[in-house]
């Protein structure tokens, strides 16, 4: 089997070298093209307006000046020749990608690239308890654990227009018994925010961020197995359409388009 890592913490995160022991673990043929410095929260994004530049660490390694995305796509259409992998692993992540955060993250994007592609795709997260430096985040658990649950993954199989997003939660290995095949959650509260502060010039400027906010969440989805210490799989699709909504729209705006009046015909 081959398989293709690739993250959005850049390719010096201590969780990509976690990843490439995962799929060392699976694998003899592993190559990894990772962005050259970070682009979490990058989600699906493509660099289009600059060029992208490709940089070769080591034997099967690359960097890329670019998203998770470039990375998938560059490395399916160039950089691995003809040969595509049978794997695109991408993480490990700093941090948990869950309920509506999975739309922002550069890890998921890499994965859903893949699956783009037409090779199966799994993002992985190690959840941490703060976003912070000084917590430490326990790669050892997405080591442990990782290769039995992609390995029974791929044994099981899995639709080819969905990816899996894979979350270990903040815990040492051995605290962690339990795995949950889940579905994504949603956020109780609203934990986004931007702090305004002042350059040494006075200019104001803004960093953007989130706010470490208690929440609740609903059982059965991966912000609760997270909370509960399970390890939570995810199926994922990129489909966005609102079903329910669609229906009802159908029955009231189809045929021709309606025209506003002109204030003019309308005060009259």
């Amino acid at each position: 089997m081959r398989i293709l890592c690739t993250n959005d913490d850049g390719i010096g995160a201590e969780g990509l070298a976690a990843l490439r022991r995962i799929a060392g673990a699976l694998a003899d043929d592993v190559w990894v093209v990772a962005p050259e410095v970070e682009q979490s929260g990058a989600s699906r994004a493509l660099t289009l307006a600059e060029p992208v530049r490709v940089r070769l660490v080591d034997t099967q390694v690359y960097a890329v000046s670019g998203t998770p995305t470039d990375c998938v796509m560059l490395a399916l259409t160039e950089l691995m020749g003809d040969a595509k992998p049978d794997l695109v692993l991408s993480g490990v992540n700093r941090g948990q990608n869950l309920g509506e955060d999975i739309s922002m993250s550069g890890t998921v994007a890499g994965a859903i690239q893949g699956m783009v592609c037409g090779v199966r795709s799994i993002a992985l997260s190690q959840a941490l308890e703060r976003f912070h430096d000084e917590i430490y985040a326990h790669y050892e658990t997405a080591e442990a654990f990782a290769p039995g649950v992609i390995a029974r993954l791929l044994e099981i199989g899995w639709p080819a227009e969905a990816v899996i997003n894979i979350n270990f939660p903040a815990l040492a290995p051995e605290k962690v018994t339990t795995v949950e095949v889940t579905a994504q959650g949603q956020w109780d509260v609203n934990r986004m925010h931007a702090e305004r502060r002042t350059d040494l010039r006075g200019r104001d400027y803004f960093w953007m961020g989130f706010k470490g906010r208690a929440a609740s969440a609903e059982e059965g989805t991966d912000l609760a197995a997270i909370a509960a210490g399970r390890i939570s799989v995810t199926p994922l699709h990129i489909d966005m359409t609102h079903r329910e909504a669609c229906f009802s729209l159908k029955g009231v705006l189809g045929g021709a388009p309606p025209r506003l009046r002109p204030a003019a015909a309308r005060e009259a």
